[in-house]
């Protein structure tokens, strides 16, 4: 597996990580025997970045790490969390909480469900209307200070929050959608980030399955079902998007799974796309993507099929929409 650092200040991690939150009920049922099976084929294979959040099944996510990773040196990989999505029994995190307090109190549970003294890179999951940034990025510099924590990161927030997190202390990198299908960060969140150094760690990557080429339909307790670009009509023409870009991928010898996952290390050094695989036959296949090259002509190709805007629906449901630091 080859590697890649995240921004000037953060840690060196496998070219492709491994997104837990699938792995906790949001795309449907999960066997946990499987999970554990994934997470330790992913580490056997090279994979050391590992993605999840405090709220991922409302602790079970990182209770489920804490299993998988029992035993395994801790030098080994490298945990990212996210942290302030409040919610309820049964309730989506709609709303943040990153209060200094809430910062230390977050970690002190996530350090124990995970069962490490320390979590690599930490980061709010989404801005707080009600807090300073500069405050939640000092109780996290507070931490890193302590030994709890080595890297700040940041995820779903706009440049102006990114230049005033940094000047506080410095971001290895910010986690956002990025895929063919979700580009508005390339407008203006990527060219800021590269004059500062921060990496980019790119989530979504495959659009929840949409572009992982065996998506037909969101089933019982599928969190997709309410995603506008899984609905009606919008569904359709995504899909489409999906059967033109098989025929790049056929044309190339690889998956389109494989081909997305590569476009998206293909936009730079400074890019690690997180794949959200449950299970061991899916993190199979998208593995392979870390060694796909592809060339100016494939790029060139890809872009006329799939141009940056041609997706239908948002990439959430409206409630959630508003919390992003920028769009589609």
């Amino acid at each position: 597996m080859q590697t890649r650092t995240l921004g000037r200040t953060g840690p060196v991690v496998s070219a492709i990580g491994l997104g837990a939150m699938s792995m906790s009920g949001a795309y449907g049922p999960a066997d946990r025997t499987e999970s554990v099976a994934t997470v330790h084929a992913a580490l056997d294979t090279g994979v050391t970045l590992i993605d999840t959040g405090d709220f991922y099944g409302m602790g079970h996510n990182e209770m489920l790490l804490g299993e998988a990773l029992r035993g395994r040196r801790r030098d080994d990989y490298v945990l990212s969390v996210k942290f302030g999505g409040m919610g309820g029994p049964g309730l989506p995190p709609l709303t943040q909480d990153c209060r200094p307090a809430a910062v230390k109190n977050f970690l002190a549970y996530s350090l124990t469900r995970l069962g490490v003294d320390h979590v690599d890179i930490y980061r709010p999951a989404r801005l707080d209307p009600a807090v300073p940034i500069e405050d939640t990025v000092g109780a996290i510099k507070e931490m890193i200070e302590a030994g709890h924590v080595r890297h700040l990161g940041l995820s779903e927030v706009g440049t102006a929050t990114i230049r005033r997190a940094h000047a506080v202390h410095p971001v290895s990198d910010l986690q956002i959608e990025y895929s063919l299908l979700s580009r508005a960060v390339e407008a203006e969140v990527l060219p800021t980030l590269r004059e500062l150094g921060i990496g980019l760690t790119a989530y979504g990557v495959l659009t929840r399955g949409l572009l992982s080429g065996h998506f037909t339909g969101a089933g019982p307790g599928d969190s997709r079902a309410h995603g506008p670009r899984f609905s009606g009509a919008n569904l359709q023409h995504n899909l489409g998007l999906v059967d033109a870009l098989r025929r790049v991928a056929d044309a190339r010898g690889c998956t389109v799974a494989q081909l997305a996952i590569a476009w998206v290390a293909a936009q730079g050094p400074d890019v690690v796309p997180l794949v959200g695989a449950r299970t061991r036959e899916r993190l199979a296949e998208a593995l392979p993507a870390a060694g796909l090259v592809l060339t100016a002509d494939d790029l060139a190709t890809i872009e006329a099929v799939v141009p940056a805007g041609s997706a239908r629906g948002d990439r959430y449901p409206s409630a959630f929409m508003s919390a992003l630091g920028v769009g589609n």
